[in-house]
């Protein structure tokens, strides 16, 4: 049987590997949006090798903001690994009961509280940086303008980046808010299991709600039996036949007397 650790590895590293390509389209933004070259769109190679002075201060900038990228990546890899080395999923117990297991390891307390904060200040110095490079961007795509697909491209590409951002950032606040450790990768889907509270107080009388739900479960289950088809009045109908039979008899009796006579 595979180990659970190694099954997390292999998805951390899955969603990984889809994550930084949009990260990287979306973080040079001066090489891969769709720029006017004359009448043609401009090749990777010419983007690259663009003299213009703006341009090669947005590249800049698009180059620094992926280092701090790449940056980010590796403090966020680096605590996904360990949380996978040192702790575990229990599906039966809450989200917060490692806070009052850990204390009583000082050595890792101190560590996950380490690769939290880290965590979430790379996390806010990439989101800074991140946000002025699309407004440099912005402007060279406003200046080298081809087509829809200009602008398509750019907000696809910056959408998926802020995206992965904003995820990260309720990962790590709430983490660090919470003195807890929650995955950048691993996520589960949920099941609903209660009523919903805006429902319950919408009720004029919670007991009117109930009622309202065995009706329509009753009706549903009437409507699911198959219906019995009644037999015919088999005894009626035997009567009605022992009448027509004695009727006759009493004729036939009546015809023979008038014969004897």
């Amino acid at each position: 049987m595979i180990d659970v650790d190694i099954i997390q590895r292999i998805k951390v590293a899955g969603i990984f590997s889809l994550q930084v390509y949009k990260v990287l389209t979306g973080t040079l933004l001066s090489l891969f949006i769709p720029q006017s070259c004359g009448e043609q769109i401009c090749t990777l190679t010419e983007n690259l090798e663009n003299s213009d002075p703006y341009h090669k201060t947005v590249l800049s900038v698009n180059m620094f903001t992926g280092l701090l990228f790449i940056m980010y990546y590796i403090i966020e890899l680096r605590r996904e690994e360990w949380s996978i080395k040192y702790l575990d999923i229990d599906n039966n117990k809450s989200d917060n009961a490692l806070k009052e297991v850990i204390v009583t390891y000082p050595i890792l307390d101190k560590k996950m509280d380490k690769l939290n904060k880290y965590y979430y200040k790379t996390l806010l110095v990439t989101g800074i940086f991140y946000f002025i490079n699309m407004l440099l961007s912005a402007k060279l795509v406003k200046d080298k303008y081809h087509s829809m697909s200009t602008v398509s491209c750019f907000f696809s590409f910056s959408l998926l980046v802020m995206m992965k951002l904003y995820n990260s950032f309720v990962v790590a606040r709430q983490s660090v808010k919470n003195d807890k450790m929650m995955s950048a990768y691993i996520s589960e889907f949920v099941s609903y299991n209660v009523l919903d509270a805006d429902y319950l107080e919408s009720l004029p009388d919670k007991g009117e709600g109930k009622e309202e739900v065995k009706e329509e479960v009753k009706v549903e289950e009437e409507e699911e039996e198959e219906p019995i088809v009644p037999e015919e009045n088999s005894g009626t109908n035997q009567i009605v036949q022992l009448d027509d039979i004695a009727i006759e008899k009493k004729k036939y009796e009546e015809k023979k007397m008038v014969k004897s006579k």
